[in-house]
């Protein structure tokens, strides 16, 4: 078997585009992948493009470790975000495609299945006022969905530094978040690096009471000591990683122990056997995986496909509940959560258990979504 070329088709709405790329074979199976840019799909099409005719079109789609290995290396530059992209939606499609070959889902295909439910966080819920009752009644229909864990960004667009009342108003946030999920609910804070170490030690402390689940990117990532510094002074569990797009970048995290749970994006870091690939390693420093999810149900599938066989896996978060739920219908087969369980069931499909609806992935048309996280209002995923 080998791959003709690949399809790209990219999902739009208003924050965000979502990339699908499909890779077909001479052979006549195509499999599916999936990354979500912010500001960078055309740069990835680009790529995707160049790549398919230096390393992609003739070969083995069973030959995953190949084909990652030259569309890594073999254009000499450094791969970074848009590079590691592109490796992961073909890479995933190339499991799509294996697993559909020889009718195995593609965690049967890497160890094997050692869960079959995996628990879900909500995300994108709070697209409301930005005001205590109105993230209460917000969290409270979370819950009522059947959602066990959510998480929240109550900073508002502060950077480094947090003055007292807007301190203080985040904290009512969480509060209130609290208040209306109830003492048994998963609450993780997320920090989007905004912060410098001693303001982000601060806040820890404020909302210890609340008893955060983690601690998310209190800093910006680039700085491995500084997130060293904060988890030395807070009791509180602290997660990153979903900006670090290499799996060899994690080691100097690892050897810091600054953090108890990475959160690889599937769609970045190089794919599903990279993922897990570093998933192997967290679990060897003791560290759980929660994967950044914040695309479409192609990268929801995918990453179920590293959970059903991964240890340490704690969490997956979830986004096409609340925000943009209407572009689950552009694949078959989405994933769902069970409100009885508040998990994901594993699919024991072929391959990813999903397919691409191309007609209905064509009345979401590109957007040219841009999101600012430091702009005023972020939250509502409403960009001007």
């Amino acid at each position: 078997m080998r791959i003709t070329g690949i399809t790209t088709h990219v999902v739009g709405t208003p924050w965000r585009d979502l990339t699908y790329v499909l890779v077909h074979t001479d052979e006549g199976l195509t499999g599916v992948g999936e990354t979500r840019m912010l500001g960078h799909t055309d740069a990835l099409i680009g790529y995707l493009r160049e790549a398919e005719a230096n390393h992609i079109a003739g070969s083995d789609p069973f030959a995953v470790e190949d084909l990652v290995r030259r569309m890594k290396y073999g254009d000499f530059g450094r791969a970074g975000e848009i590079v590691m992209s592109g490796i992961a939606v073909v890479e995933t499609a190339c499991w799509d495609i294996k697993g559909k070959a020889l009718g195995v889902p593609v965690w049967q295909l890497l160890g094997g299945q050692v869960t079959d439910r995996v628990p879900a966080y909500a995300n994108g819920w709070y697209t409301t006022e930005r005001t205590p009752e109105a993230y209460h009644a917000a969290a409270s229909e979370v819950v009522a969905r059947g959602y066990r864990a959510l998480k929240i960004d109550p900073f508002g667009n502060g950077r480094f530094e947090l003055d007292a009342e807007r301190s203080r108003y985040a904290v009512s946030l969480i509060e209130a978040v609290r208040d209306a999920i109830g003492p048994d609910t998963e609450l993780m804070v997320e920090m989007h690096g905004r912060f410098s170490p001693a303001t982000a030690v601060r806040l820890a402390h404020d909302l210890a009471p609340f008893r955060p689940a983690w601690l998310e990117e209190p800093v910006p990532p680039e700085n491995l000591k500084a997130l060293r510094k904060v988890a030395e002074k807070v009791d509180l569990p602290i997660a990153t990683g979903e900006r670090i797009h290499d799996r060899i970048e994690f080691r100097e995290l690892f050897e810091s122990q600054a953090a108890d749970i990475i959160q690889p994006d599937v769609g970045h870091i190089g794919g599903i056997l990279e993922a897990r690939k570093l998933a192997a390693t967290a679990e060897t420093h003791y560290v759980l995986v929660a994967p950044h999810n914040v695309g479409g149900s192609v990268l929801t599938a995918a990453s179920l496909q590293l959970a059903a066989c991964t240890p340490n896996f704690k969490v997956l978060e979830h986004f096409n509940d609340f925000a943009d739920a209407e572009i689950k219908k552009v694949v078959r087969g989405a994933p769902e959560v069970d409100p009885e369980t508040g998990c994901f069931t594993v699919s024991h499909a072929p391959g990813l258990g999903v397919e691409l609806d191309v007609d209905a992935a064509a009345e979401f048309p590109q957007q040219r979504a841009r999101f600012d996280l430091w702009a005023e209002g972020w939250e509502k995923r409403r960009p001007r």
